[in-house]
């Protein structure tokens, strides 16, 4: 009995030991990251195809941007890591492009081909709150250990299915993430005839962004969406203290 006793110890330590390295594998497996970032779109039903063509076209040309690139670049670890979201109603979120590291020309273009060839795809309603709550998940197990984890939520409508979006807000705040905003203001009724939000961009300050250092940069229509992210971007990507928000 005592022999059987101890091999079982022995057995339990050599899994105990087993599991540590293992462990440790997986930790090492993370690449180390100046930044995790997710960029969560709005293609709600408020979005036309013209409009999202225009989100899209907005976040190509930033984000292939020379100073874009450079910004990626140029921190510590010479990378950030980037996901690209398409969210509308509590139930649609879809991830177009999966976590990619970019560092310099090259992988900017590349990602920002995918978002080119992805096909679109629009549904009903606006959460904020399930976008965010989405995001959020995001970031465990993605193969990247970033100094910051950041979502940056754009859209043109204020939360009306799902949870209050200040709830999500708050809840991944308490994990350790920053939420950034970029409303886009637009006076156009909506395409079933409803007024366009008041007060988007106080909306957005009040109940989507938070956490250390988080802002949000107003983009007055779709037209002005391409200067908005790109502000938002180097801003975003650098920790700057100055702008806009």
């Amino acid at each position: 009995m005592r022999v059987r006793a101890n091999l079982t110890a022995g057995l339990l330590a050599l899994w105990t030991l087993l599991m540590a390295l293992a462990g440790a594998d997986v930790a090492m497996a993370q690449q180390p990251v100046d930044l995790e970032l997710v960029l969560a779109i709005d293609i709600s039903g408020s979005v036309d195809e013209e409009e999202a063509a225009l989100q899209r076209e907005g976040y190509v040309m930033a984000l292939t941007n020379p100073r874009v690139v450079a910004a990626m670049g140029g921190g510590p670890f010479g990378a950030i890591a980037v996901t690209y979201v398409e969210w509308a109603g509590e139930d649609y979120q879809r991830t177009v492009v999966p976590w990619t590291l970019i560092g310099n020309e090259e992988q900017a273009a590349r990602f920002a081909d995918q978002i080119q060839a992805a096909p679109f795809a629009s549904a009903r309603w606006t959460s904020l709150s399930g976008a965010i709550d989405y995001s959020a998940t995001l970031f465990a197990g993605n193969g990247f250990d970033g100094v910051r984890q950041v979502i940056d939520i754009s859209g043109d409508g204020v939360n009306n299915r799902g949870r209050p979006p200040a709830l999500a807000r708050d809840q991944a705040v308490a994990a350790g993430i920053t939420i950034n905003g970029l409303p886009i203001l637009n006076d156009r009724p909506n395409p079933w005839g409803g007024a366009a939000p008041v007060d988007l961009d106080r909306y957005y300050e009040e109940n989507v962004i938070g956490g250390p250092g988080a802002f949000y940069i107003a983009a007055r229509d779709f037209d002005d969406f391409a200067a908005a992210i790109l502000s938002k971007l180097i801003r975003e990507i650098a920790e700057l203290e100055d702008g806009a928000g």
